[in-house]
């Protein structure tokens, strides 16, 4: 039980020593993210329109 103990007060202490991002820093991340995913998607889109137009001329 002292093990348990002596982990959660490291991990505590632990997390007392990281250096967070600051509010900027969260926010410029995300609109990265969210800017890479909607960029993503429209290729994905244009890709699977292209190759579904194919599929039908191929196949009657």
């Amino acid at each position: 039980m002292n093990g348990l103990v002596q982990y959660f007060k490291d991990a505590r202490a632990e997390l007392g020593r990281v250096t967070w991002p600051s509010r900027e820093q969260v926010i410029e991340g995300t609109q990265a993210v969210l800017v890479f995913v909607v960029a993503l998607t429209v290729v994905i889109y244009l890709y699977d329109l292209i190759f579904g137009n194919l599929i039908k001329l191929v196949l009657p």
